[in-house]
């Protein structure tokens, strides 16, 4: 099933139920994946809705940060609850030791040893962990790999 039938479907589903705060996420996020769709002339395949939904959970961790900078838990409690309803939609998070895994053995295969090789390193363990973990988190381990 692609993500725009999952979509459809919870969204008749949050209508069912009622569920404002849901069905407000999933048409938000459907008509994110739609508008992709047009501007990229095709139906997009998982790889293109993992890049999609990956977008959405960065823009709303940013808000989140800036919020709670902000001192604004209640913007911040908004965006918490739409960072659970969007999780249902990726793939399972890989832990921070299974990300370390990944970072070390990339290390080893491409021979990198300072942070100038970090570019190497990552473009090695980017594709490995698209949509299944934070960028800063990966980038954070590479560093501390490398420095």
């Amino acid at each position: 099933m692609s993500l725009l039938e999952t979509l459809n479907a919870d969204m008749k589903q949050a209508m069912k139920d009622k569920n404002k705060a849901a069905l407000s996420v999933i048409r938000m996020v459907k008509s994110t994946v739609m508008n992709e769709q047009i501007n990229l002339g095709h139906d997009l395949s998982s790889e293109e809705e993992l890049t999609v939904l990956s977008r959405e959970v960065k823009q709303r961790n940013e808000s989140l940060s800036e919020f709670e900078k902000g001192n604004r838990e209640d913007l911040a409690d908004g965006i918490r609850s739409e960072l659970v309803i969007l999780a249902k939609y990726l793939p399972k998070q890989l832990t921070e030791d299974e990300v370390k895994a990944i970072v070390d053995a990339a290390v080893a295969k491409t021979g990198a040893s300072t942070l100038k090789d970090m570019g190497k390193v990552m473009g090695v363990v980017t594709p490995q962990v698209k949509g299944k973990a934070d960028g800063k988190l990966v980038a954070n381990l590479v560093k501390s790999a490398l420095g």
